[in-house]
C-alpha cells in the first residue's frame, strides 16, 4: 500500500469505527485496520445480542446493531477498511510512521490514533475437568444468537454486568433461566440487579460449578457446590453460558518499535489523548487516565478529540469549525 494517510485507526471496534467517521468529517485521509474478520471488537464478537444502554439517544440498542449502524455512517466518507490487519510493527514518527500488518502489508501514515481495547481477548474458561468437550454445543461464553436458547432451559454463570444482562436477555426466549454466582451479592450496576430480582430467573447463590457431563436425554446435569459450605445441588440444563470475564493482553502493541508508555497494560494519555509519541493518539479501553471511565460512551467522546488534536498538528492552518452541521456544509461546499 503505497498511500500516505493522514490518520490511521488502529483498531476497528465500535470507537475505532466512530474516530474513522470523525477524521472523514475533517476531510482526512483516512485508514482503518482491524485483527479481527470483520468490523465491530468485542461488541460484534462476543456480545452481538446484548442490549446497550449507554448509547445517547438510544434508549437500548442491540450490540449488532449498533455496530450495523456505526458501519453504515463509514460510508459517508472514503475510509481504507482493512480487516485481518493485525498491526504487527509501528516505526518512523509523526508525520512519517510506517505500519506493518501480519499480513505483510506496509502502509504510511501522518499519524496513529490506537483503539485496540484491551487488545487480544479470549473468555476465562470454566474449570472443570471435560467442559471443553462441550464448548460450542451445550457449553458457551458468549450469545451469538437469542434463538439457539429458544424454549431451552440454561443456566448463565457469572456475577458481573455482563452476566446479568444475558440472563435478562436469555429470559424471554428460553423456557426457564437460572443465574449462578460464588457471591451472594452480584457485581452488576445497582439497576440490572434490580431487574434481574424482579425478573423471573431464578437465582443460585453462592455456588460454583464442580462437575459436568451429558445425561442419557441430551440435558448436560451441573453439580453445583456451595461456597465455603457443604453443600451440593445437582441441576439439568440445555446449556450453559459462562461469562467469568476475559482474558487480555496487549503484547502485539509491545512489540511495536515506536510504543506508547503504558501502565498496567493499558496506554497512558492526558486529557488531549495524546500518549508520549508525538503524532500517536489513543482512546477507548486501551487507555488509561485520571477519572477515565470504561465506557462506549466515553470512548465516542474521546475519538472527536483525539482526531481534532492531531489535525491541528498536522494542518495549523487549517480552522476547521467543530460542529457536525457545519462540517458537512463545508465538505459539500468543497466538493462543488
Amino acid at each position: 500500500m503505497d498511500t500516505e494517510y493522514d490518520l490511521t485507526i488502529i483498531g476497528g471496534g465500535p470507537v475505532g469505527m466512530f474516530a474513522a467517521f470523525y477524521a472523514g468529517m475533517r476531510n482526512a485521509k483516512v485508514q482503518l485496520l482491524e485483527s479481527l474478520p470483520e468490523l465491530g471488537g468485542q461488541v460484534q464478537a462476543l456480545y452481538p445480542e446484548k442490549m446497550i444502554h449507554d448509547i445517547a439517544g438510544y434508549p437500548a440498542i442491540k450490540g449488532r446493531e449498533l455496530v450495523k449502524q456505526l458501519t453504515a455512517q463509514l460510508q459517508e466518507f472514503p475510509i481504507d477498511i482493512h480487516t485481518k490487519s493485525a498491526v504487527s510493527d509501528v516505526t518512523g514518527k509523526m508525520g512519517d510512521f510506517t505500519i506493518t500488518t501480519v499480513n505483510g502489508d506496509v502502509s504510511h501514515s501522518k499519524a496513529i490514533i490506537v483503539a485496540t481495547g484491551t487488545g487480544a481477548f479470549e473468555p476465562r474458561k470454566l474449570a472443570v475437568e471435560g467442559a471443553d468437550r462441550f464448548e460450542d454445543q451445550q457449553l458457551f461464553y458468549h450469545i451469538p444468537s437469542l434463538d439457539a436458547f429458544r424454549d431451552h432451559t440454561v443456566l448463565v454463570a457469572g456475577g458481573g454486568d455482563s452476566a446479568i444482562d444475558m440472563a435478562l436477555m436469555l429470559e424471554p426466549v428460553a423456557k426457564q433461566v437460572y443465574i449462578m454466582h460464588r457471591r451472594n451479592r452480584f457485581r452488576g450496576m445497582e439497576h440490572s440487579v434490580d431487574l434481574l430480582e424482579a425478573s423471573s430467573v431464578t437465582i443460585k447463590t453462592p455456588f460454583l460449578i464442580k462437575a459436568l457431563h451429558r445425561l442419557d436425554n441430551g440435558q448436560l446435569d451441573l453439580m453445583m457446590k456451595e461456597v465455603r459450605g457443604d453443600a451440593e445441588e445437582h441441576l439439568a440444563v440445555d446449556d450453559l453460558v459462562v461469562n467469568y470475564g476475559f482474558i487480555a493482553d496487549n503484547k502485539a502493541l509491545q512489540a511495536w518499535q515506536v510504543t506508547p508508555e503504558m501502565a498496567h497494560q493499558l496506554i497512558t494519555v492526558n486529557t488531549e489523548m495524546n500518549t508520549d509519541v508525538p503524532g500517536m493518539a489513543a482512546i477507548g479501553d486501551a487507555i488509561t487516565f485520571p477519572g477515565k471511565l470504561g465506557l462506549i460512551a466515553s470512548g465516542f467522546g474521546e475519538a472527536p478529540n483525539a482526531v481534532n488534536q492531531l489535525m491541528m498538528q498536522l494542518y495549523p492552518e487549517r480552522r476547521s469549525p467543530l460542529h457536525s452541521t457545519t462540517l458537512f456544509e463545508k465538505r459539500a461546499h468543497d466538493q462543488k
